[in-house]
């Protein structure tokens, strides 16, 4: 039976298929950490091995020039933040990177494009990238922007894995972040995605001037949706000159964590991935994380056109964790 107190069953373990309310996440989220996290370490254990991390990696097959105005973003053509944009990358040179990452460890490969959505004249050389990473037996996940019906069926006949589309943060703040599309229309492609058969993958941002509780309602929305994604991947606001954000105050990391662990809660099946911002963690604030339920991480130097800690940082820190690649 479902505890309307914090959303659990009188084990501690998430109901299935639980209705997520503010109050019930919320009285989750204010718990004494060490509570917090013992919950969350224990409802990771029953689903997943504690000691394994799952590696992605993940290539910016087309660079810069998007028409959307996200706060966030370095590659917006309404920001002055001295990237140059790029055509679409070539398929021999993306499927050479996917071997590349493969060989590194990877097993999930990721493309993204900075578009608002994909064109007709690229679907032919998208489908033939998913074709040929899924080939190498890397499992395959694009982020392209909004997709209609039309375009998310194409992708799932291609053998996609799975779709990123992040909600970036709560209904209510999403205005102040992004101007050229609405929350609704995130939703929608997501709607799409899960239509045609692909696993989704969607999180947020964190550190991008809402309050703790837009943070909270993101991740309500997330597991409210009618099957919670696959993936969930909670970023930390990489601050880029040229953008609106780039004053913005850093979260708290505590904060961060407590996010991290309110995820593993009310998705447990769910992979949560520790994304952008992990080149600014310490590697005690990384561990909380793997603690409170994070088991997948992106590897590379680059992550789209920001920093992200070199492989052999990410070697070290597993070593001292205890930690191995799934």
């Amino acid at each position: 039976m479902l505890d309307a107190r914090d959303g659990t069953t009188s084990m501690g373990a998430p109901a299935a298929s639980p209705n997520w309310t503010v109050e019930a996440a919320w009285s989750l989220y204010r718990l004494p950490f060490n509570d917090l996290l013992f919950k969350a370490q224990s409802v990771h254990r029953q689903n997943f091995d504690p000691n394994r991390v799952q590696l992605s990696k993940l290539l910016n097959i087309k660079t810069g020039g998007c028409p959307e105005d996200c706060g966030y973003c370095s590659q917006s053509s309404h920001h002055s933040t001295g990237l140059t944009a790029s055509k679409l990358m070539e398929v021999e040179k993306v499927v050479a990177e996917a071997r590349k990452a493969k060989d590194g460890g990877a097993t999930r490969y990721c493309m993204g494009a900075a578009w608002r959505n994909p064109k007709p004249r690229d679907m032919d050389a998208i489908v033939e990238m998913v074709g040929q990473v899924k080939a190498l037996g890397l499992e395959t996940c694009m982020t392209l922007g909004m997709l209609d019906r039309e375009q998310s069926d194409r992708l799932s006949a291609a053998g996609l894995d799975y779709y990123n589309h992040n909600i970036d943060t709560s209904a209510r703040y999403y205005p102040q972040v992004t101007s050229t599309r609405t929350f609704s229309d995130r939703l929608d492609t997501l709607e799409n995605v899960r239509q045609s058969g692909m696993k989704v993958c969607c999180g947020g941002i964190l550190g991008m001037g809402e309050e703790e509780a837009d943070r909270v309602d993101m991740l309500v929305t997330l597991a409210n949706l009618t099957e919670p994604p696959e993936s969930v991947p909670i970023n930390m606001l990489i601050p880029i000159a040229g953008t609106p954000l780039a004053e913005a105050a850093p979260v708290a990391p505590i904060e961060f964590v407590r996010i991290v662990a309110l995820a593993r809660l009310m998705m447990p099946t769910s992979y949560v991935r520790l994304s952008a911002g992990r080149s600014a963690m310490s590697d005690e604030m990384q561990a909380l994380c793997f603690f409170a339920g994070a088991n997948s991480i992106f590897v590379g130097d680059t992550l789209l056109t920001t920093a992200n800690p070199e492989d052999e940082a990410d070697r070290k820190l597993f070593d001292r964790l205890g930690l191995q690649p799934v």
